[in-house]
């Protein structure tokens, strides 16, 4: 991944990217700077768990769509398993996705929660086991949505080299075809 955003390019939905980023934004700002404005655990608890589940929303349901045209969800089928079910755009949509409104998608994504990670090592080394906690929720929500996309990317992969290798074959029997006919 490219550590800048592609330059010449605009945000092709600027206003999913913004959303994109403030759910994430807000619960750790308010998960930082929270202890100075409260002294109550259960506040900060709830209301940081709460940013960090609309931001597990936003980002499933809407961002993943919208921004890199992923979708994941997993299912329990009837032997009681669970069952990972992905869904993408088609390949020419997949071509058109915007690399900056992308960029923003991945970049993110990963970065929270690496700086949850963090704050779970710093709540550690302070024997906080509460707010180890709250991040560890949030951890959870943020590598839950990692995990989904990540394995979504590797399947939409692997139907382009098998739509690929389909399109090729194809072309190489009708050629085959017409060469002899």
């Amino acid at each position: 991944m490219d550590l800048n955003p592609p330059a010449g390019e605009n945000y092709a939905h600027p206003n999913i990217c913004f959303f994109h980023v403030l759910f994430k934004a807000a619960a750790l700002a308010f998960y930082i700077l929270s202890a100075l404005f409260f002294d109550s655990f259960v506040i900060i608890f709830v209301v940081t768990v709460l940013l960090a589940a609309l931001d597990f929303w936003l980002v499933k349901n809407v961002s993943g769509r919208i921004l890199v045209g992923l979708r994941w969800w997993n299912e329990i089928n009837e032997e009681g398993e669970s069952v990972w079910k992905f869904e993408c755009l088609d390949q020419e949509s997949l071509a058109r996705i915007n690399k900056k409104d992308s960029w923003l998608f991945w970049w993110t994504l990963y970065l929270t929660a690496v700086l949850w990670l963090f704050l779970g090592i710093f709540s550690l080394i302070r024997f906080q086991a509460d707010y180890l906690l709250v991040v560890g929720v949030c951890l959870t929500l943020s590598i839950a949505n990692i995990v989904g996309f990540t394995k979504c990317r590797k399947d939409a992969k692997k139907q382009l080299q098998a739509f690929a290798t389909q399109t090729l074959a194809s072309r190489f029997s009708s050629t085959i075809q017409s060469a002899f006919t």
